[in-house]
């Protein structure tokens, strides 16, 4: 007797394979992959991807774990999976149609660049910031750059908002990228992690990224004299390896931060000082506006609470500031 073994049609072979692997660009259509430790692919997405229903303007974002089809053919890969998120940040997004923008996923530590000038980054621009790092469970850090600029008054109010965002809880590092001063500090605390670092533009968010890593060569420009603002150079968010292990998320410079899926009624959970002392409030309900027996009006009264910190509270319950959305 005779087998005879039928030949598969050459199309109806495989003609790809699966792999896993971690977002580390995203255009917005287009996305770069990074697998099997050092390999590098361009991406799209498969049909109309959506995770976990979230109305975003992206749903794949830097940091996300995914899986991949890898063409045999041209070596083009396609995410047909994004995988359950460990956490990720976002902001309202300026697309009206959309709910929000998830700026990074799977990240260990958030950083927020800051500078006393050129540009001055508003205190309700950084504590947006840091509640909702805290409302998705990310340990945020303050860097205050270009501490090689300032003068007496410049150095004084960084010595202060230093001084109040510690007594919270949150650590601050003195940066000079001039000079070098802070960067081996700042080294050792993004060892091996994933860390987030965004704030608005010209803080130095890139500078910081060559200076960590000088074979990146990313481009950088100065700020504007006109407007004594940075210029958006950084266009979408990007990962980097850094050389001592670990990567760094770097992200365009942002104008505002606007809060998402936050009820009024649970703001003040987000602000550490305002929630420890909020307990002592005659009603479990007080908003800490001017109900009676608030201690969190007391708190600020007597200085437990910083005022910066309390007008950040009531711009989020009011939300009529368009500049920080």
């Amino acid at each position: 007797m005779i087998l005879i073994r039928a030949k598969i049609p050459y199309f109806c072979a495989k003609i790809y394979f699966l792999e896993q692997g971690v977002v580390i660009k995203s255009t917005g259509s287009r996305y770069r992959v990074l697998y099997n430790a050092d390999q590098i692919i361009e991406c799209t997405l498969k049909g109309k991807l959506r995770v976990k229903e979230l109305r975003t303007t992206n749903p794949v974002a830097v940091g996300d774990n995914v899986l991949i089809e890898i063409s045999k053919r041209n070596y083009s890969g396609v995410i047909t999976e994004v995988l359950e998120r460990r956490n990720y940040i976002l902001r309202k997004a300026s697309n009206l149609s959309k709910q929000s923008q998830i700026i990074a996923a799977n990240i260990d530590q958030a950083f927020l660049m800051a500078t006393i000038i050129l540009p001055e980054t508003p205190v309700e621009f950084i504590d947006r910031f840091l509640i909702t790092a805290e409302a998705y469970r990310i340990p945020a850090k303050l860097i205050f750059n270009k501490t090689d600029l300032y003068d007496g008054e410049e150095f004084a109010r960084m010595e202060y908002l230093i001084s109040m965002y510690n007594r919270i809880g949150y650590e601050c590092i003195k940066l000079s990228l001039t000079n070098r001063s802070g960067v081996e500090y700042l080294s050792t605390a993004m060892k091996d992690k994933t860390s987030l670092i965004s704030g608005n533009s010209g803080v130095g968010k890139t500078t910081l990224l060559n200076v960590l890593d000088p074979s990146l060569n990313l481009k950088t420009e100065e700020i504007s004299e006109y407007h004594k603002q940075g210029k958006h150079i950084t266009t979408f968010p990007e990962m980097h390896r850094l050389p001592f292990g670990g990567f760094a998320i770097d992200t365009p410079g942002i104008r505002g931060f606007g809060i998402v899926d936050m009820d009024k009624e649970e703001i003040y959970h987000f602000f550490p000082e305002i929630f420890r002392i909020s307990k002592e409030c005659r009603f479990y309900n007080c908003l800490h506006l001017d109900e009676p027996g608030c201690a969190v009006r007391n708190g600020l009264e007597t200085g437990v609470i910083d005022l910066l910190r309390y007008r950040s509270y009531l711009s989020l319950i009011n939300d009529n500031n368009d500049k920080y959305r």
